[in-house]
């Protein structure tokens, strides 16, 4: 991303560039900064073209179309799929295309063995837009809310990251609340955090996990219809019960080995906080226990996969503690 900002500031671009990951938010801010750097208001020197299946000849024969009255030609292709099977007239093309046009690609992954792949590194940039860190997340939030003239709480800043998630997008949505509800105000706390924000599926999940580490099967059943009445699938529930229990093992184990909060939370990428949470949950079970309750998920899963149980029943059964 640090590439991508030199250039926009020096004005010196690329001829092509990959912007590809999970992060679809800095997905499209960057895809949004490209255009308004090269093309700006220009539409006839702008093209776009989204989807599988593009005609590479109508590409290769529009990137050799000089601008009209602009130095530069941007051709923007999203979701192309160009990345996972090979494109070799693309490939090929590349090294030959005027300098007058700048290709983006704009993709959720990438088989980084793929031709096209290497060929867009070699003449251009690729970059990796991943998921952001407890860190990281939180100084851009503060950044936001510093530009609307409000400070946060460490507390708050905790809370807020617990509750939203780290999905770029929907931690944007919820800064927007938090500042139109302390409207008048410079100073946000907990209270404002808990009265505005909505709670992303990982923090139920996480709210599940702790009702089941309590013994509270009733209340994790409760979780579980509630996350079933707002339409989640029952096997992305699974999965996110696997993973927090993985995680509970990691910490189980770091913890074991004397690791303290800080060093658990950089290696599950999570705020201190949520490391603590974490740390509090593991202390519930031995680490063979946590190795058994994992091989139970990654089993219920394939019962599910075989016919053997249906999705749904898969998860109660996790919930309930029946598959022992």
């Amino acid at each position: 991303m640090q590439t991508i900002n030199e250039d926009i500031r020096d004005r010196k671009f690329r001829p092509v560039y990959l912007l590809f990951g999970e992060e679809n938010f800095l997905k499209q801010s960057y895809k949004r900064k490209l255009r308004e750097a090269i093309a700006g208001d220009d539409t006839m020197n702008y093209n776009y073209f989204e989807g599988k299946g593009l005609d590479v000849n109508e590409l290769i024969s529009l990137a050799d179309t000089m601008p009209f009255f602009s130095e530069k030609r941007l051709i923007v292709i999203e979701d192309s799929g160009f990345f996972k099977s090979a494109s070799e007239l693309l490939t090929e093309y590349l090294p030959g295309m005027p300098d007058t046009t700048c290709l983006v690609f704009v993709e959720d992954a990438v088989d980084k063995r793929n031709k096209l792949y290497k060929k867009v590194r070699e003449l251009g940039h690729a970059a990796e837009m991943k998921r952001q860190d407890a860190g990281q997340l939180s100084r851009w939030a503060a950044g936001i809310l510093a530009q609307n003239g409000r400070k946060i709480t460490n507390s708050a800043m905790n809370l807020f990251l617990e509750r939203c998630g780290d999905d770029m997008e929907h931690i944007r949505t919820e800064l927007e609340k938090l500042i139109s509800y302390t409207m008048g105000r410079d100073s946000i706390v907990p209270e404002d955090v808990e009265a505005v924000t909505t709670v992303q599926l990982n923090n139920k999940i996480f709210e599940m996990v702790g009702a089941i580490v309590e013994g509270k099967t009733k209340r994790a059943m409760e979780f579980y219809e509630d996350l079933l009445a707002l339409r989640e699938p029952p096997m992305r529930i699974l999965f996110l019960i696997a993973r927090q229990f993985n995680q509970l093992l990691t910490v189980s184990e770091m913890r074991a080995a004397g690791a303290d909060r800080s060093a658990i939370a950089s290696r599950l990428k999570v705020s201190p906080y949520v490391a603590g949470k974490l740390s509090t949950q593991a202390a519930a079970f031995s680490s063979g226990r946590l190795v058994e309750i994992v091989e139970h998920c990654v089993e219920m899963e394939e019962a599910v996969k075989t016919g053997k149980l249906s999705d749904r029943l898969a998860v109660e059964l996790l919930i309930t503690g029946r598959y022992k």
